[in-house]
This record gives C-alpha cells, sequence and structure tokens, in this order.
C-alpha cells in the first residue's frame, strides 16, 4: 500500500523540469539507476552503493520522490522504494531507458 503521507506528484503533473533538477546529483543518478530494476527497495545506504549518511539519503529519497521520479511503500515500520517506472516511460518515453544506458551508467560512476 502506497501511503500518502510521502506526497509525491500525480502522474500528469509531473514535469521534466523538476527531474531534470532532482537529477543534477549524481548520486541521486546512481539511486535511480539501482531503481531501474522495477523493484522495491529498501531505504539504506547499502542497498544504493553510496558513501553518504542516513540523512543524505533520506535527502535525496525526498527530493527523487517530489519530482514524481519514486513512491514509497509502508511495511510496518520499513520504508522500501521504488521508482515509477510505467507512469514515466508513458509521460516522458525514452528518458528512464537513457539514463539507464551502458553510457549513462558508466559516466555517473565515473563522476562519482
Amino acid at each position: 500500500m502506497t501511503d500518502m503521507s510521502f506526497p509525491q506528484p500525480n502522474a500528469d503533473d509531473i514535469r521534466l523540469t523538476d527531474i531534470l533538477r532532482a537529477l543534477s546529483d549524481p548520486g541521486r543518478v546512481k539511486m535511480l539507476q539501482v531503481l531501474a530494476d522495477d523493484g522495491y527497495h529498501s531505504c539504506t545506504v547499502d542497498e544504493f552503493g553510496l558513501d553518504i549518511t542516513k540523512s543524505t539519503l533520506s535527502h535525496h529519497f525526498k527530493t527523487l520522490r517530489e519530482a514524481g521520479l519514486t513512491t514509497v511503500l509502508i511495511e510496518g515500520r520499513n520504508r522500501r522504494i521504488a521508482l515509477r517506472r510505467q507512469e514515466l516511460d508513458e509521460r516522458f518515453p525514452g528518458l528512464i531507458d537513457s539514463l539507464t544506458s551502458a553510457a549513462a551508467v558508466a559516466d555517473v560512476d565515473a563522476a562519482h
């Protein structure tokens, strides 16, 4: 069940400029690339392979969610996050595929 205490825009309200702003940080692009497997992921630093604090990771989750890129699933006391792939593919065809291509992954890895 998606918990609406974590606000996210409706699919029709997602703006490309908000997505690009959210993805201006290489760490958030890396997170998107991990989430591109279309599964739900635990909200832990280890899950995303980033050398950042939990509070920074939480900030990144919020930024991605508010831009419309992700959704949160509540499971008891745990939170799991997933990419809104279908909605994003319908709204901006090819965007996620471009951001998760081998060239994009290599570019982010080089920057990080």
